[in-house]
């Protein structure tokens, strides 16, 4: 990122206000041992208690405490989301750069393959996947979401990437001789990163929302400490009949402050690396 972008970035509200949520809940995450009072897995309190000083979000029905799981699960949460951006946004990369760049059959047969992931309804296919897999933890959740969620970043890429190898300094590159993977890599690439972060902040969301959703249907290891899972089990143990709103609305809600923290990084780099949307 250039000295001028880093700029437009600090001067960015959506930018900043994301950039400061999203750094608090990495502190959270990890410094959640000092943080936390408790062990998250700890029962020895009495079960349902309600919010006081010393449990500031309650017991659960096993006797666990809230506030401890809710900063623990901060983690998971986040590490899910950040791995599977990351391996998604690999594979869209791979994908919509050498489709649009090579063309041919190439890019008939890539793009076929987009377009299937593209055509079936992705939380369905995540359902169908979480459930057939056996192994329950949160690396099978990763992968589910990851085979489902990189289509959309790769046709755009796809496109963009068509749009710049006709320009006149790739065409100059090819004229000198330069290996296709240097051209890719060195001349194309850093023209694209502003779209491959912002495919990153989205990819990002759709996979703490996915996890989240995963959990809260029972597919994948319950006894993980998530946001999403502490969702599954307040739901399972009536927390709302029970009084117990704040075992719901507290993870819920951070879950969408998480969201709108990549949202408005993602609209952020979009107005920062395309000069059209800035005002």
């Amino acid at each position: 990122m250039s000295l001028n972008n880093i700029k437009l970035f600090i001067k960015n509200k959506k930018a900043l206000f994301g950039a400061v949520i999203l750094l608090l809940l990495l502190l959270v995450a990890i410094f959640a041992p000092l943080i936390a009072p408790y062990s998250p897995h700890q029962v020895d309190f009495a079960p349902s208690l309600p919010p006081s000083s010393t449990h500031l979000l309650g017991t659960t029905s096993l006797g666990q405490d809230i506030f401890s799981q809710v900063i623990w699960g901060t983690r998971l949460t986040l590490l899910v989301g950040f791995v599977t951006g990351v391996i998604t946004s690999i594979i869209a990369i791979m994908v919509g750069l050498i489709a649009g760049y090579f063309g041919g059959w190439i890019d008939d047969l890539l793009s076929m393959i987009t377009n299937v992931f593209l055509v079936i309804p992705g939380l369905p296919l995540m359902i169908i996947l979480a459930a057939y897999i056996t192994v329950k933890s949160v690396v099978p959740i990763i992968f589910v979401i990851s085979v489902t969620g990189w289509a959309w970043g790769a046709r755009v890429l796809r496109s963009q990437m068509i749009t710049l190898k006709s320009r006149d300094f790739v065409k100059a590159a090819h004229v000198v001789g330069e290996h296709p993977l240097r051209i890719i890599l060195f001349d194309i690439f850093p023209n694209m990163l502003g779209l491959i972060v912002a495919n990153f902040f989205g990819a990002a969301l759709y996979a703490v929302l996915s996890e989240a959703g995963l959990a809260f249907l029972g597919l994948g290891n319950v006894n993980a400490i998530t946001w999403g899972t502490i969702l599954y089990w307040a739901q399972n143990n009536q927390a709302l009949l029970l009084g117990q709103w704040q075992w719901m609305a507290v993870p819920g809600m951070l879950i969408a402050i998480l969201g709108t923290s990549f949202a408005l990084l993602n609209f952020a780099v979009d107005e920062i690396s395309n000069p059209k949307l800035r005002r």
